[in-house]
């Protein structure tokens, strides 16, 4: 199942994102976004943005992709903006699926995040057994 949902969010690649503000309010956001083949996601954004404030105040993530075809993943992880070798690391798996990212270091405050799954559910409404599939890590 886990290469399964790899294949999916890569070829979706895109989410919305859902975090939540220092008061207590949640937000979203479109964001493009990459998978690591451990469900790993990472995502770019600069650092005026509400999410990255809301992320570096409180990393509980949530997220869905996928938008049509009968087909969504629900994805609860933690974020975190990695640095040194970790940073490079997850760069090159965004960078894999969306080339033009590297255009986009040269932007002021352009920020990576990591994201870690705690929690993922497949829903695949065009299989006639097991359509809901869940995976706790």
């Amino acid at each position: 199942m886990k290469q399964e949902i790899f294949d999916f969010i890569q070829a979706t690649g895109y989410a919305v994102v859902s975090t939540v503000t220092p008061e207590g309010l949640p937000e979203a956001a479109l964001v493009a976004i990459a998978a690591s083949p451990d469900l790993e996601l990472v995502f770019d954004t600069v650092d005026t943005t509400r999410k990255h404030a809301n992320l570096m105040a409180k990393p509980s993530f949530a997220l869905v992709i996928g938008f049509g075809d009968e087909k969504t993943v629900q994805y609860e992880g933690e974020a975190a903006a990695p640095g040194g070798a970790d940073l490079e690391r997850y760069r090159e798996i965004y960078f894999r699926r969306w080339p033009d990212g590297r255009d986009r270091l040269a932007w002021r405050g352009i920020v990576h995040f990591r994201v870690k799954p705690r929690w993922i559910r497949f829903s695949d409404y065009t299989r006639k057994a097991e359509p809901v599939r869940e995976l706790t890590l």
